[in-house]
């Protein structure tokens, strides 16, 4: 089960994914409205496991330490992206690390560029690019610790072999798939040709 709600002033993309058999759930960057995040949760007789950060941006972050206290969920980030939040997370996420929900296993990949940080959530057939990977661009790498050379190839040693099937989640706007963005992306065309 997955539910896709676009929070906060800067209207990212907040993702719920839920485990059908077992009502175990976590939360992909909880940007803001932890309201309409409960509400969702409840609706679906969901509980919430973990709380998993993309990157320490306050637009994907804002409503993690309510979230937390709500629902008793543990946050987790990346270490070198914790010196960029207002508060404590409770646990780090890593490179190849496995989350279990039900059945469902959703590994961790370190994808630096937009952040030290960064990283991208790949479950069965989806991965959750936070600013990483957009339909059709990718994220600044003109903030501190930005780097457009790490992440175009994050993005394409980590991510494009997965498989061009996988549909791609953003932290903004529409999803795409893998393949279309590995074809189509002018990013990646560009480093390609380079």
């Amino acid at each position: 089960m997955l539910l896709k709600l676009v929070v906060g002033p800067f209207q990212a993309n907040c993702y719920i994914i839920g485990h059908r058999g077992t009502k175990q759930s976590l939360v992909i960057d909880p940007g803001g409205d932890v309201h309409r995040i409960v509400t969702a949760l409840g609706r679906a007789e969901l509980r919430l496991l973990y709380i998993l950060i993309t990157h320490s941006h306050v637009d994907h972050t804002a409503g993690a330490v309510e979230l937390a206290r709500i629902t008793g969920a543990p946050v987790l980030i990346h270490p070198l992206d914790e010196h960029g939040l207002d508060f404590r997370p409770h646990g780090s996420l890593y490179e190849g690390q496995e989350i279990r929900l039900g059945s469902y296993s959703i590994s961790v990949i370190h994808t630096p560029g937009h952040s030290p940080g960064g990283v991208c959530f790949h479950a069965p057939g989806a991965v959750f690019t936070g600013d990483t990977l957009f339909a059709g661009s990718v994220g600044r790498t003109d903030f501190p610790g930005g780097n457009h050379d790490l992440l175009v190839e994050g993005v394409s040693r980590k991510i494009f072999p997965l498989g061009d099937d996988l549909r791609v989640y953003p932290g903004h706007g529409p999803a795409s798939t893998t393949g279309r963005e590995r074809l189509t992306n002018p990013f990646f065309r560009l480093a390609q040709a380079g």
